[in-house]
């Protein structure tokens, strides 16, 4: 199964919930992601950009956006951001697919006439 990266920030005002009553929200989302398929491989709280990072292993990308779509739905979110992640051997092989496809970069392909995409 392949396994996503969500990277969540919460509102001022959830955040404000929180600190009154701190809670393990990685508990609540667990039964939810359960009941698509999926489950959770790894959490964290975080500072910076994100205030928390869950990895999860989803049976496929509708799985995953069905739970993205109910984190962003929920409202105590600012960002929401899923990421499908892919194995060192799924990067390899894409890489080499990607040396053989036959795309030319602009500056590679325009010689002063207008290239396209």
């Amino acid at each position: 199964m392949p396994f996503f990266l969500h990277q969540v920030s919460y509102t001022p005002e959830a955040l404000t919930r929180l600190l009154a009553n701190p809670q393990d929200r990685f508990d609540a989302v667990r039964g939810p992601i359960e009941k698509l398929g999926g489950r959770v491989m790894n959490s964290y709280f975080a500072f910076g950009q994100y205030d928390a990072v869950l990895i999860t292993e989803m049976p496929d990308n509708v799985s995953a956006a069905a739970i993205a779509l109910a984190f962003a739905a929920g409202g105590s979110l600012r960002n929401c951001q899923t990421t499908a992640l892919m194995s060192n051997a799924e990067g390899i092989e894409a890489m080499r697919k990607a040396a053989t496809c036959g795309y030319k970069p602009v500056a590679a392909a325009a010689s002063g006439a207008a290239a396209r995409p």
